[in-house]
C-alpha cells in the first residue's frame, strides 16, 4: 500500500518535506494494558502512585511501570482520556500504558493522540472500550523525529504554563477558603476608617432578615435559550454553572417559552437585586442549599424556578454582595446540611431555613468583607480566563500543526 504523505498548515520554518503515514505499532517501544488492583490495596500511605483511566487514584506499595508514559483510558466515558506519568507507578486495568521509542516520541504521540480523541475508536456496546489490537493498527501522519521533538517541546511549554496557572488558581482558592473561615468565625476582623474595631456581631434568625417568596416549578421542557420576555433560574444551573454572585450579564440564563401562562404571577415574585435563590433539592450534601445572590439583573425580568427557594431582604441589611459569601461559609454550610431531609434526594424547607441562627456584622463591616472576598473572586476568575484562553490558543495551534 502506498504511504499517504501530507504537510501541516502551520510549521516551524526550519522543517520542510512531507509527513508519512504509519501505524501506532511502529511508533511504540511499549504499549500494553495495566493490571488489576483492589480498592483495599490503594491508600494514601503507599509508595507508588496508582493511575487509572482518569488519572491518579491513590497509592500502593507495588509498581508495574517505570519511566515516562502516557496513559490512555480504555473504558466507558473515560475511553481515550490521556494522562501522563513519570517514574515508578502502578497502572490499573482501566488504562493502557504507552511509551514511544524515546521521550520526545512519547510526548509528541501523547499530544497527537489527545488531539485526535481516541474515544472515536471505542467499541460500541453497553460499556464502550478500547482494544489494544485496534489501537496498534491505528494510523497517524508522522513528521521526522527532529520535527516531533520541536513540536513536543513547544506544546509542553504551553502545557507547563497552563499547569502553573491552574496551581496558582488552586492556591488562591485555598487562601480564600482559609480567610473565609477566619472572617466568619470572627478570628479575623476588619477595622473602621479610624482604626477602631467594629461593634460585635449580632445573632439573628435568617427568617427575621429574609422573607420567602413563591417560586415556580417549570421543567426544562418549558424553557429555551432562543427567545422570550422572562428568564428563569433552574436549580440545576445553580448546582452546575451560576456564580455565587449572580450578574445576569455574565450568565447564560434560559427564557420561559412564550406559550407558558405567567399572568397569575405577582410582580413581587420576580427577582430583585439583593435576593437569594437557594437550591432546595440535591442528591448529595455538598450541593444542598447551594445559593446565589442576585447582584445585577440589568433590568431584565427573571423568576426563580424548579426546586428553588427565593429569599428577599426585609430591609437594606444585609448589604448587597455580603450574603453570597455568607451562604458559602463553612459554618453555615454545615448548619444547612444538618437541616436537610431525605434519603436518595435531600431537601430543605423555608421553615427550617428561616430558623437558622446567623451572626451578622454591621453594614459597614459587611461591606468591607464583601469587597475583600469579591476581590479574591475576581483574581481567581481572571486566572481561570487566562487558563481558558491558553487552552483555546493551544487547540487552535493543534488544528494547524497536526495532519
Amino acid at each position: 500500500m502506498q504511504e499517504q504523505k501530507l504537510i501541516p498548515e502551520l510549521r516551524f520554518p526550519e522543517f520542510e518535506g512531507v509527513w508519512v503515514e504509519k501505524r501506532l505499532e511502529k511508533l511504540f517501544s511499549e504499549f500494553k494494558s495495566g493490571n488489576g488492583i483492589t480498592s483495599s490495596e490503594i491508600s494514601q500511605a503507599g509508595e507508588y502512585p496508582v493511575f487509572g483511566g482518569n488519572g491518579l487514584r491513590g497509592f500502593t506499595n507495588q509498581y508495574t511501570h517505570d519511566g515516562y508514559y502516557f496513559l490512555i483510558g480504555r473504558q466507558g466515558a473515560l475511553c481515550g482520556n490521556i494522562n501522563r506519568t513519570y517514574g515508578k507507578a502502578f497502572i490499573s486495568e482501566h488504562a493502557i500504558a504507552c511509551q514511544g521509542n524515546n521521550i520526545s516520541d512519547t510526548e509528541w504521540l501523547s499530544q497527537r493522540l489527545e488531539y485526535f480523541n481516541l474515544n472515536k475508536l471505542s467499541e460500541s456496546s453497553a460499556q464502550p472500550g478500547l482494544s489494544v489490537n485496534k489501537l496498534l493498527r491505528f494510523k497517524l501522519i508522522v513528521p521526522s523525529l527532529p520535527e516531533q521533538q520541536k513540536i513536543a517541546s513547544f506544546l509542553k511549554a504551553v502545557d507547563k504554563r497552563i499547569q502553573l496557572l491552574k496551581q496558582k488558581k488552586a492556591q488562591l482558592e485555598e487562601y480564600k477558603k482559609g480567610v473565609m473561615q477566619k472572617l466568619f468565625s470572627q478570628e479575623l476582623r476588619f477595622k473602621d476608617e479610624n482604626g477602631n474595631h467594629f461593634p460585635d456581631w449580632k445573632e439573628k434568625k435568617l427568617g427575621n432578615v429574609y422573607s420567602f417568596k413563591t417560586t415556580n416549578s417549570l421543567s426544562r421542557e418549558k424553557l429555551n435559550y432562543e427567545s422570550g420576555t422572562v428568564k428563569n433560574i433552574h436549580y440545576g444551573d445553580i448546582h452546575t454553572k451560576f456564580k455565587s454572585h449572580f450578574d445576569i450579564t455574565n450568565e447564560l440564563v434560559p427564557y420561559i417559552k412564550s406559550g407558558v401562562d405567567l399572568s397569575r404571577i405577582p410582580d413581587d415574585n420576580f427577582l430583585q437585586e439583593g435576593d437569594l435563590v437557594i437550591a432546595d433539592a440535591s442528591e448529595d450534601y455538598a450541593d444542598i442549599g447551594k445559593t446565589i445572590e442576585i447582584v445585577n439583573l440589568n433590568q431584565e425580568k427573571v423568576l426563580a424556578g424548579l426546586h428553588t427557594l427565593l429569599a428577599r431582604r426585609r430591609s437594606t441589611e444585609p448589604v448587597i454582595g455580603f450574603s453570597g459569601h455568607l451562604m458559602k461559609s463553612s459554618a453555615l454550610r454545615l448548619e444547612i446540611m444538618k437541616i436537610a431531609q431525605g434519603t436518595k434526594v435531600l431537601s430543605i424547607s423555608t421553615t427550617r431555613l428561616g430558623d437558622l441562627i446567623i451572626q451578622f456584622p454591621t453594614k459597614a463591616e459587611q461591606q468591607k468583607i464583601a469587597l475583600f472576598l469579591s476581590s479574591l473572586d475576581e483574581a481567581i476568575e481572571n486566572i481561570r480566563q487566562q487558563v481558558e484562553h491558553l487552552r483555546q490558543f493551544k487547540q487552535g495551534l493543534l488544528q494547524r500543526m497536526f495532519v
